[in-house]
């Protein structure tokens, strides 16, 4: 008797918009239908804001019923940072806002985005994630190919950063998204420029990071971690770039293959991921490459120091810790130059 092994993997839609780049001050999408009922909403963009600029995003959604909720604040945005906050209290009988998350009380079937510009703001790329995440555990995935593979992506500690600038989430100790999206735009060769690290300070060992932590730093939430924010960050730098999910380390590893480092969210505990050493209740690393065996190459920046930073966890344990829906259930950040394809995709979830 052959026994047969059923996984329900996340549904997952990501649709692109195009905002005119045109004088009107609000744009409003059509209603954009999803096609199974999702549970959760991420919106995410780049966009350039001179001083005194900046920009709003505002979901709504529609039930099976038919019944519309209200427009959601999904965040005000400024590279400069007046403003860049998420917008708390906003729960009702629909949903609320979880700092970049739209969270739905029951689930829906479509959605409106909207976008408010504040002075000269130029939108250059938006989307939206809409997911339903399964609460089955996660099957390990298969290799895509037997060859090892592995980018030449920088290497930064967050901890080399304690006690730097507290005023951003308390220091460089919680650094892990500013550290992974610097390391992501030294790949690219993008990223500020002398005159824009002045304020960091003598002897800092990567300047970098401390000005992605001040770039994606929200002021609402007080933390460094807002998923859009750090995508927006990187558009500063000429990056493209989507927050969405991924179903397995085979589309990560498509991913890599294709030249393209992937960030990735996870929670765990130090019995859960062999090798890492600490427990986290959410942490943010970078996908690098994959080992002849399938096993994960990541740039950790939760390492002491940066020559420790380069780690290998195995393909099973990592694969549970980031894709379970107790954890972040898949969610990657993707930055990329315009000029650089993504790979196939054929299920719609990029």
């Amino acid at each position: 008797m052959c026994l047969v092994l059923i996984v329900d993997l996340a549904r997952v839609a990501f649709t692109r918009f195009a905002v005119p780049l045109t004088a009107e001050e609000v744009w409003t999408s059509e209603e954009h239908e999803i096609g199974f009922p999702a549970t959760q909403l991420v919106p995410s963009w780049t966009a350039r804001t001179p001083p005194g600029a900046w920009i709003e995003v505002k979901l709504r959604a529609r039930a099976a019923s038919g019944a519309r909720t209200k427009w959601y604040v999904m965040g005000r945005w400024s590279e400069h940072g007046d403003p860049r906050t998420s917008v708390p209290g906003q729960g009702d009988e629909d949903g609320d806002v979880a700092v970049d998350t739209f969270v739905a009380r029951r689930p829906v079937v479509a959605y409106q985005v909207r976008v408010a510009r504040h002075g000269p703001a130029r939108v250059g790329g938006l989307g939206v994630m809409a997911s339903a995440v399964p609460r089955r555990p996660v099957v390990p995935s298969a290799p895509v190919a037997a060859a090892p593979v592995e980018l030449a992506v920088p290497r930064h500690s967050q901890h080399a950063h304690a006690g730097h600038h507290p005023r951003f989430d308390g220091g460089g100790a919680n650094w892990c998204g500013p550290a992974s999206v610097a390391m992501v735009l030294g790949f690219w060769g993008r990223g500020p420029g002398p005159a824009e690290l002045d304020w960091v300070g003598a002897g800092d060992p990567a300047p970098a990071v401390d000005h992605a932590a001040m770039g994606t730093y929200d002021t609402s939430y007080q933390g460094t971690g807002n998923w859009p924010f750090n995508v927006a960050y990187a558009g500063r730098y000429g990056l493209a770039g989507f927050v969405t999910r991924l179903r397995s380390a085979a589309e990560l590893e498509r991913f890599v293959r294709a030249g393209i480092p992937v960030i990735t969210s996870q929670s765990f505990k130090t019995h859960e991921l062999p090798g890492s050493c600490y427990s986290t209740a959410g942490h943010i690393l970078v996908v690098v490459g994959f080992t002849a065996g399938g096993d994960v190459v990541v740039n950790d920046p939760a390492a002491p120091c940066d020559d420790e930073v380069r780690r290998v966890y195995p393909r099973a344990a990592f694969e549970n810790v980031w894709l379970r829906s107790t954890g972040s259930g898949g969610i990657v950040y993707v930055l990329h130059p315009p000029e650089h394809p993504l790979p196939p995709c054929t299920d719609g979830n990029w």
